[in-house]
């Protein structure tokens, strides 16, 4: 008990206590904002922190932009599955048709057809193939145009936050869900910018418009210009 009663009132304790003391008042002096938990009455103090959080994958998921981006791009691959099946069925049939016809056709014209029909199914495939190719890059191109317009919407969530840098959330081991700043990004694309800029390929409304015939339909006929008479 006397060993214990020298710590507790010696030299060292006092210096901790002050320390504490100090360290509490420099965090009292820290501006934080209170919120009102929902469905409870407890308050949740929240203290400003120079760094924040973000998930890029979630944030792109969760905007109207992204989700866009997406839907296109499952429309178009369906569309090219269901080409892509389309062409094989006729493949195979023009094949077993061509097997069919061996029989009764001379070896050397049956080795020529059946060659042109594998160097015309190559070909088809190759096509086939940069179509899908195509289809994956303008995705993430599409994607990495997303990035680029919204990170600097960024600097309105750290002035808003007083913070100083928003880090991935994915290198992040361990930290509060106060700091992470995606829903509020994705609110803000939202409002910004909805659904995105159109995409590449879908034509622009440009002057002159207005006028334009429908598709399907005859354009009206210019006026002639009134004939000037002579001298």
């Amino acid at each position: 008990m006397r060993i214990l009663s020298r710590f507790i009132g010696g030299p060292g304790l006092r210096l901790g206590l002050v320390v504490l003391s100090a360290g509490l008042a420099g965090l009292a002096a820290v501006p934080v904002s209170a919120q009102q938990a929902q469905g409870h009455g407890d308050t949740v103090i929240r203290v400003p922190s120079p760094v924040l959080t973000l998930d890029w994958e979630a944030l792109f998921e969760a905007t109207r932009w992204g989700k866009r981006i997406r839907a296109d791009l499952a429309n178009e691959s369906r569309a090219l599955s269901d080409e892509n099946n389309r062409i094989a069925d006729d493949l195979i049939a023009e094949e077993k048709a061509l097997t069919e016809r061996r029989a009764t056709m001379d070896p050397k014209a049956f080795r020529a057809e059946a060659n042109a029909f594998d160097e015309r199914a190559t070909g088809i495939r190759n096509a086939q193939k940069a179509k899908a190719q195509a289809l994956s890059r303008r995705f993430e191109e599409d994607r990495q145009a997303f990035l680029e317009a919204v990170t600097p919407m960024l600097d309105d969530i750290l002035t808003k936050r007083g913070a100083v840098v928003v880090l991935d959330r994915r290198v992040i081991i361990r930290g509060l869900a106060e700091a992470d700043v995606t829903d509020d990004l994705a609110r803000l694309v939202d409002e910004k910018v909805g659904d995105g800029p159109p995409p590449a390929g879908t034509p622009a409304p440009g002057p002159g418009t207005e006028g334009a015939a429908a598709p399907g339909t005859a354009a009206p006929e210019t006026p002639a210009a009134p004939a000037t008479q002579g001298n």
